[in-house]
């Protein structure tokens, strides 16, 4: 087992090889391809690291929020377009969020076409389409984290992979 670091503001990267309670040196080793130099040098921020390590990361880890991590904070791209997932809610929050959202939105379905029945968006309209926009923004993270939970509870074991992925291609 690897010595934990006592340096004050670690990286993400670092807290969750530590969490594991690895060295670089046996992250290494799991992640196959990624040096434990390279570890390190990610996990002091020498160097950017790059989608494919933060991929493999992710799924050595157990992680799969390590992805949403990435492209909302590090990628540009991201940063503008992928809103940021937090993973700290139960299942039961997540679906009630989902919930709340649909039917704030199920409310505002008529304004929507209201709005977009002549193609164009007039000035007074505006304010309303923005209002839809964010519901719609909300109801996109809410689907976002329920998606990263499920990814966390198969990385677990606490759901049946094979079962999941087999239904997951099936069910449209």
């Amino acid at each position: 087992m690897g010595r934990k670091s006592t340096k004050a503001n670690k990286n993400i990267y670092q807290i969750l090889r530590e969490d594991l309670g690895w060295s670089r040196e046996e992250a290494e080793y799991h992640l196959g391809y990624i040096s434990a130099d390279r570890i390190a040098k990610i996990e002091s921020g020498k160097v950017q690291v790059q989608p494919d390590e933060v991929k493999k990361m992710s799924e050595v880890y157990g992680q799969p929020a390590l992805c949403n991590h990435f492209c909302t904070n590090e990628c540009e791209i991201g940063k503008k377009y992928v809103p940021e997932v937090k993973l700290d809610t139960s299942l039961s929050q997540i679906v009630l969020e989902i919930l709340s959202s649909l039917n704030s939105l199920q409310k505002s379905k008529e304004r929507l076409i209201e709005i977009s029945v002549d193609g164009v968006i007039a000035d007074s309209e505006v304010p309303d389409f923005i209002a839809i926009q964010k519901e719609l923004d909300n109801i996109s993270v809410t689907v976002n984290a329920l998606k990263l939970w499920a990814e966390k509870k198969l990385s677990e074991g606490k759901i049946n992979r094979e079962l999941y992925d087999k239904l997951y291609e099936t069910i449209k």
